[in-house]
């Protein structure tokens, strides 16, 4: 199997993986602050890794300003956007709404990435997806007030600030290292959810912090921040962004799946059809490759 076919779906099982661990999480740590600890406990660590393998950090100021777009976009925006709109609207919502980072990725990639044109068999796989996404959490596509309704905007707005992250990183950076470029990402797009976990969420010291959330922390810093993203970064400058984005659309499978094995949670009836559409969507997008 090809390294990026295998780096692909590695990815799929860590951000898969990362729902349950944010579900386990929320259960002691308040959303913001928790984003907030996640993403401060990664930036100590990969800026060590960055100076044990003495990686370069960028130097001009066209590439901080990138990174500071970029991290304000990917961050700061989509992630606030996401952990607050997760306590308005079900969990099965919002991944339909986070999978239209594939379509976004899509519509984005035909305006800032001439050389990738949007095809037949690109439409048909997305289409796939998401259609396969919205079957297996069908029963809780409902917004039960103006608050929801709101909420699923901020889900599509998050879902397309992380799309334009990307694609930009895909159209201006591809001389960054991948742990350099998440590095600055993530110095300029904390500073906001810092600054608002900290006046409504108070002084992360008072937090509960069980062995339970210090693991949770642990896991999406190290697994789900640094690792994920790096490979994410190496995967978008080898290959046309869909591929990567497509990713979006089968990290929901997964994470119902985790979910039934490991937390006893409900499997819906309709998990094997909606399954059967995700994996077909994806057979298209490597097929084609």
């Amino acid at each position: 199997m090809p390294l990026v076919a295998i780096i692909w779906f590695a990815l799929c099982l860590i951000w898969g993986s990362t729902w349950i661990v944010i579900k386990i999480g929320l259960n002691n740590l308040p959303p913001l602050g928790f984003a907030a600890s996640r993403f401060t406990l990664a930036i100590v660590v990969l800026f060590a890794i960055l100076r044990i393998r003495r990686i370069p950090l960028p130097t001009t100021g066209a590439e901080w300003r990138l990174l500071a777009l970029t991290g304000v976009l990917q961050f700061s925006i989509n992630y606030s956007l996401v952990f607050w709109a997760e306590q308005h609207i079900s969990s099965g919502l919002t991944a339909i709404m986070q999978a239209t980072i594939s379509i976004f990725g899509l519509l984005l990639a035909w305006i800032f990435l001439p050389q990738e044109k949007i095809t037949g068999t690109r439409i048909l796989a997305v289409a796939l997806g998401i259609v396969g996404v919205a079957t297996i959490f069908s029963d809780q596509l409902t917004a039960q007030s103006g608050l929801a309704f709101l909420a699923c905007v901020g889900v599509l707005v998050s879902a397309y600030t992380a799309s334009q992250a990307a694609i930009l990183i895909k159209a201006k950076a591809g001389t960054m290292h991948p742990a350099a470029l998440l590095f600055g990402q993530m110095v300029c797009g904390l500073a906001p959810i810092l600054v608002y976990s900290l006046i409504a969420e108070g002084n992360p010291l008072n937090y509960h912090w069980t062995w339970s959330a210090v693991a949770s922390v642990l896991y999406l810093a190290i697994a789900g921040t640094i690792i994920a993203f790096w490979l994410f970064y190496w995967l978008l400058a080898k290959v046309e962004s869909t591929f990567p984005m497509m990713i979006s659309v089968v990290t929901p499978l997964i994470a119902v799946l985790l979910g039934w094995l490991f937390l006893d949670e409900h499997l819906p009836p309709q998990t094997l059809t909606g399954g059967m559409l995700i994996i077909a969507s994806v057979a298209l997008t490597i097929l084609r490759r």
